[in-house]
Formats: structure tokens, sequence, C-alpha cells
């Protein structure tokens, strides 16, 4: 059993809205090409591997029938469906779009059934995380919802209980409403506050369906929230939660778009939180799930100098070789970069340890952050038996 699979093809580069759209394949590229600098695929604890076929019957475990129709016809004729939000300026139609979309599925599933089968401890996909598709709509850059089907895939195998875990700066809104009312999986969504930014979703009031209720954890957060602040309303929140679910499996979203470089939110969130992060929710797979972990990428359209360091640092993470913080950048990686962008690249992975105070050392009032992470801790710690202010 490798201890973490990597699931990796140049045709992801083809999951592309066009020139000047935010979601550029470069950003995969830069990515990949910064791991194999780092040495990483040559690691022991690291395998590569291709993505198997698409599958339309994969990608109906969670999108509607005459939704993957309409994207086929969509990419077939060039003709927008701006009821099922294909044409939009958000979703604009690209050929190949439906095996591109679907190809992005099959490589989330593959991760997911790698580490529910013990092929592997921990499953990747960079180009993942499309979590803002719904089941029977494109919706902010996502034609299809790899995290969900992922997601899926597990409980079919038999997993009792998953938890979604999203460190996106845009809320989850996609695999929290494909899941709804189904109560063997938490989504737990860390984001910019949906008063200020698309999708306009994630209240802390919102916390699952009827037959499913306190499943959904909503953490919204105000415009501007710092790297030590941000990681003080993740470690309020999310540790907690997920203890008192006690999940099977976590599959978790790493998207870049929190950082105070992304120019699609209006977070300040620097890159060694964002690793911070993710080192815990790595932890917590192997407290809680004998290290069943699926690692997704998702937003982040800060190209050049964030989106790649903090993906490259997460696949050193689930290798169990991590990058330490500030370490040099390979400076064939940094040619690159110049020669491809004509932009000055980075020269260090982030800047060092990020000062911060856990909630454990009390509320303050007059902290906008704090009130929003009790306004969630309200909503779903009694429903879970925690307490909104001891816990």
């Amino acid at each position: 059993m490798s201890v973490a699979r990597l699931l990796w093809s140049p045709e992801l580069l083809t999951y592309d809205f066009g020139p000047g759209h935010p979601m550029a394949p470069a950003r995969l590229d830069l990515t990949m090409r910064l791991v194999e600098a780092f040495g990483l695929p040559d690691e022991p604890t690291l395998e590569v591997v291709r993505i198997p076929p698409s599958s339309d019957e994969l990608v109906r475990t969670v999108h509607d029938g005459d939704y993957v129709t309409a994207v086929q016809s969509a990419d077939r004729t060039g003709e927008p469906d701006l009821a099922r939000g294909l044409g939009t300026e958000d979703d604009p139609i690209f050929s190949g779009m439906h095996e591109a979309a679907s190809r992005l599925v099959s490589a989330s599933v593959d991760a997911a059934e790698a580490i529910w089968t013990g092929a592997a401890e921990h499953g990747l996909n960079i180009a993942g995380g499309m979590h803002h598709a719904r089941r029977g709509a494109a919706s902010g850059f996502c034609i299809y919802n790899d995290a969900a089907a992922a997601v899926q895939r597990l409980l079919d195998l038999g997993a009792q209980r998953v938890a979604y875990v999203d460190l996106d700066a845009h809320h989850g809104d996609g695999v929290e409403s494909i899941f709804w009312d189904d109560p063997r999986v938490l989504t737990v969504s860390v984001h910019q506050d949906g008063h200020s930014l698309f999708p306009g979703t994630g209240n802390p009031a919102d916390t699952g369906g009827k037959r499913a209720d306190c499943t959904a954890v909503n953490v919204a957060l105000p415009p501007r929230t710092d790297s030590a602040r941000w990681l003080r309303a993740v470690d309020a929140v999310l540790p907690l939660v997920l203890r008192e679910f006690r999940p099977d499996v976590i599959v978790s979203q790493h998207g870049t778009d929190a950082h105070g470089n992304d120019p699609m939110a209006d977070l300040n969130v620097g890159i060694d939180a964002q690793l911070m992060a993710a080192s815990w929710v790595h932890g917590l797979a192997h407290e809680l799930c004998e290290g069943r972990w699926v690692a997704l990428g998702g937003g982040g359209y800060a190209v050049v100098d964030v989106v790649p360091l903090v993906w490259t640092a997460l696949v050193a993470e689930a290798a169990h070789v991590p990058i330490a913080p500030a370490a040099p950048l390979p400076a064939a990686w940094q040619t690159a970069v110049e020669e491809m962008s004509g932009l000055s690249p980075a020269t260090m992975l982030g800047r060092g340890a990020v000062e911060w105070r856990p909630w454990s050392e009390g509320y303050d009032p007059s902290d906008a952050v704090d009130r929003a992470v009790l306004a969630t801790r309200r909503h779903v710690f009694p429903g879970l038996g925690l307490d909104p202010f001891l816990d």
C-alpha cells in the first residue's frame, strides 16, 4: 500500500474555459512542475497514477441524467443552456467540455476507491474540488461535482459516515446541497460570508435538512480575515465537530483563494496558514479514520505565486514528506515560471510559522471573526451535544 496516491495526467489541462478565464490550466501545469522540481514523484511514499477512463454512469451518481445530456448537447452544438448554467460568463462552453469535466470526476472517485480499498492511505486530485456544481446545473466554474462524486462513491462502497471539509474562500454550496438531507455526510465549510461573496450562501443558520440537522456546518467569515483569525476559526469548529461525528473517511477541498493575493475573494490568509490547516485535516484523518483521507484542489486564481506552492506542499504533506515552512523554491521552477508567464515567481514557500490564539483562550465579543465563529457554534454545537461556549 502506498501512503499517497496522486491522480495526474496532462489531459486534465483540457478543462479550459478559454483565454482570460480565471480557471487557467496553467495553475495545474505549474503545480505539477513544482511537484517534480521538489522530487516528490521519486519519494517511495508517493505514487503518481494516470486518470482512469471517464464514465457517464459515474457522473450520474450525483447529477441528474437530463443535466448530463444537456452538457453533452452543449458540448456538441456550442449552444448555451442558461437554465442549467451552461454558456454563462462563469461557465462558457468549450469543445470537449463533457469529457474534460468527467475526467475530474474519475480522478476523485479513483482516489476515494483507493483509500477505501486500502490501495493507498491518502488520495489526491489537485485538479478536482469543483464544489459549486449542483445536481442539475453548472455553477462557479464547475461543470460536474467531483467532490460530491467521491463522497457518494465512498457511501456506495460501505462508508457509514463521510466528512467533507471545505477550506475554499467560497462556500461549498454544491456538495452541501447534494447531501443536504443525508445524515451520513457531514459538510464543514469555512468561507467568506455569502453577503459579500459568491455564491451568496453558507449562513451559519443553514445546518442541514430535516433528516440531517446539524450535518451542515458553515463558518461565514468577514472580509479581510487574516491568517491568525482564520486559523482560530478553523480550530474553534473543525476538530470538535469531526470528533463528535466520528467519520470513516475525510474528503477535503483545499481551494487557495482565501489568500490575500487572490483576485476572486477578500480574505487575507497566507500560504503558511493554509498549509497548517491542511496538516490539521491530515492529523484528524489519522486520529479518526485510520488515515483515510481524500484531498482535492478547488478554487485559486493567483496562478503563479500561490496555487502551485500550496498544492505542492499539500502533496508533500499527504506523502508524509512535508516541505519546511519558508523553504526555498527550486531555481529550475522559478526559471520555468518566468519563461511561461513573464512574471517574477516567489522564491520561498511561505514565510514561516503563524502565531494565532486558540479559541480555548477565550471569546472576544469585539472581534468580528469571533462573533462569526460563535454564530456557527450556537447553531450547530447544541445539536451535536457540544457547548457553544465551553467545548
